[in-house]
C-alpha cells in the first residue's frame, strides 16, 4: 500500500472499443432514472441515518459504548447518502437535474461535502483516471517507481506515511471532511461556484450544529456524530482506495492513455455480497461506472449491476 506502482506507457493491445460498446449497449437499458424508486431509496436512507443517529443518542444514557454500537451502521447510512450525493453529481439519481443539483447540495451538510465544489472535482477525476499527466484532482496521490526513487529519503519516507493505513483511513477522513472541503482547494481561482458551495455548506453545517447541540448537548452530540462522520469518511476513502488502487491497476501517458481503456482496466470491481451491494449503492461495479458515469449507482431489479 506503501509502495510505488509500475506502469505500462506503452499502447493497450487490446482494442477496447468493442467491449465498451457492448457494455454501453447493456447499460443504455438501465441509465433511465426512475422517479418513484430514486424517492423510496432517498427516504429510506434518510430514515434510517435519522433513526440510528437518535437511537445512538438514545442509549449513550445506558453507556457511552452502548452508544456507540449503533454508530456503525449509522456510519454506513451516512456513507450511502454520500453515494446518493455523488449519483446526483453524476445527473443520474433523478430524471431532472435541477432535482438532482438541490438534493445533493442539502445533502452535502450532512455529509460535509459542498455539493458544487465536489462535483466539479468528481468530474475531472472521472475525465482523467489512470491519465499519469493528469494528477492532482480527486484522486489519491500515486507516484510511478521512477518518481518514487527520484525523491529524497525524506521524501519517500513521507509518501510511504501518507500510503500508510492507518494514515489514509484513520487520519484522512478528519483532514479530508472536517478540514479540506471546508475551503475549495484546488479550485481556488476557479470562479466564485466553488466558494458559494463551499461556504453555503459550511453556514448549513454551523446551522444543523448549533441545532443538534441545542437539542442534545455539545457533548452527547460529539460522542454520536463525530465517530459517525469519521468512520463513514474512513469506509468511503476505503471504496475509493480499491476502486482504483490495485495490482494490475493501468496507468500511462497520452497519447498511449485512451479513456475506455483506463476505464475498463483502471477501475475495479469490488464485488461485494448483497447487503453491502446495496448499501454502497452498487458503486463496486466501478469500471462501468467509468465507463458510463451517468447512469444510476442504483440499478433497477434485472440489470447487470444486480
Amino acid at each position: 500500500m506503501s509502495a510505488a506502482l509500475e506502469f505500462s506507457v506503452e499502447t493497450p493491445d487490446v482494442d477496447d472499443s468493442r467491449d465498451a460498446k457492448a457494455w454501453l449497449k447493456i447499460i443504455n437499458a438501465y441509465r433511465q432514472p426512475n422517479l418513484k424508486r430514486s424517492t423510496f431509496e432517498l427516504a429510506v436512507t434518510c430514515l434510517a441515518f435519522v433513526l440510528l443517529w437518535v437511537a445512538s443518542w438514545a442509549l449513550l444514557h445506558y453507556g457511552y459504548w452502548a452508544g456507540l454500537l449503533l454508530t456503525i451502521p449509522a456510519a454506513a447510512f451516512l456513507l450511502r447518502l454520500f453515494i446518493i450525493q455523488h449519483d446526483c453529481g453524476h445527473g443520474a439519481f433523478f430524471a431532472r437535474r435541477r432535482f438532482d443539483d438541490w438534493t445533493g447540495r442539502i445533502l452535502g451538510v450532512f455529509t460535509l461535502t459542498p455539493y458544487d465544489y465536489w462535483r466539479r472535482a468528481h468530474a475531472e477525476h472521472h475525465a482523467s483516471a489512470g491519465n499519469l499527466d493528469e494528477r492532482g484532482i480527486g484522486d489519491i496521490t500515486t507516484l510511478t517507481v521512477a518518481e518514487y526513487k527520484a525523491l529524497p529519503a525524506r521524501g519517500r519516507l513521507l509518501y510511504r506515511l501518507y500510503r500508510h493505513p492507518l494514515v489514509l483511513f484513520g487520519i484522512g477522513p478528519a483532514w479530508v471532511f472536517l478540514l479540506k472541503q471546508r475551503l475549495p482547494f484546488g479550485m481556488m481561482r476557479s470562479g466564485a461556484l466553488p466558494w458559494i458551495s463551499t461556504m453555503a455548506t459550511n453556514v448549513g453545517m454551523v446551522v444543523l450544529a448549533a441545532i443538534l447541540i441545542w437539542a442534545v448537548g455539545l457533548g452527547p452530540f460529539l460522542a454520536v456524530h463525530l465517530p459517525i462522520v469519521l468512520m463513514a469518511g474512513a469506509a468511503g476513502i476505503w471504496l475509493f482506495y480499491v476502486q482504483h488502487q490495485f495490482e494490475d491497476t493501468h496507468w500511462s501517458n497520452p497519447p498511449a492513455w485512451q479513456f475506455q481503456h483506463a476505464a475498463l482496466h483502471g477501475a475495479s470491481h469490488y464485488d461485494l455480497p448483497w447487503g453491502l451491494r446495496w448499501l454502497t449503492g452498487y458503486i463496486g461495479v466501478h469500471h462501468v461506472h467509468h465507463l458510463s458515469s451517468n447512469g444510476s449507482l442504483l440499478p433497477p431489479a434485472g440489470s447487470p449491476a444486480r
